[in-house]
């Protein structure tokens, strides 16, 4: 499994980080994994850290970026992709990969989530969905569609919670040998 050791250290903006990424080649397809809870204390430091480690792959060349459509930081992932494709970097792309239609989805979810997810429904450049209907076993297809796709595995995995959808992801990207970056991990440091 290729974990990078990535150091953070302050600066006046805020926060930076390196993770060797010049090393690991070009990597243009990125996936996103992370829990659907992040304490509201971490959240915003998690946000910059994003931040830093995406807008440093698209300078070494990620242009696709495969998202899974749930809450949590694959929201935060999608609006922090668009973020960067509407003001920075306009040719990159943000894929939806999605377990089930729409409205299967977000049956349970609060009028205010299905709201953001439609608008990132709508702003993504092409969805996928992975199963017709919800099924026992659409989300894990969903999280190996999106390792099948990527060269990098952007997270926010505390290994604690390993028996998740997260950690299954993790596992997979571990298994197919591709790069992992745990934002969990990096604000821990």
């Amino acid at each position: 499994m290729l974990v990078s050791q990535p150091y953070l250290s302050a600066d006046t903006a805020g926060f930076y980080f390196n993770v060797g990424i010049g090393e690991w080649g070009i990597l243009k397809n990125i996936c996103f994994t992370g829990h659907r809870a992040i304490k509201e204390e971490s959240e915003e430091l998690a946000k910059q850290l994003l931040d830093n480690v995406i807008s440093e792959l698209i300078k070494k060349g990620a242009v696709n970026f495969y998202c899974g459509g749930a809450l949590g930081w694959d929201t935060i992932c999608a609006d922090m992709v668009l973020f960067h494709r509407k003001r920075r970097v306009p040719q990159i792309k943000l894929h939806l990969i999605l377990p089930c239609p729409p409205e299967q989805q977000t049956l349970k979810w609060t009028d205010a989530d299905k709201q953001v997810y439609y608008e990132i429904l709508e702003s993504a450049d092409d969805v996928e969905i992975v199963s017709k209907t919800y099924t026992p076993d659409c989300m894990k297809k969903r999280n190996a569609r999106l390792v099948e796709l990527a060269d990098c595995c952007i997270c926010y995995y505390d290994s604690k919670r390993s028996r998740s959808g997260t950690g299954q992801t993790v596992r997979m990207a571990g298994e197919k040998g591709i790069h992992i970056i745990n934002i969990f991990e990096m604000s821990k440091q």
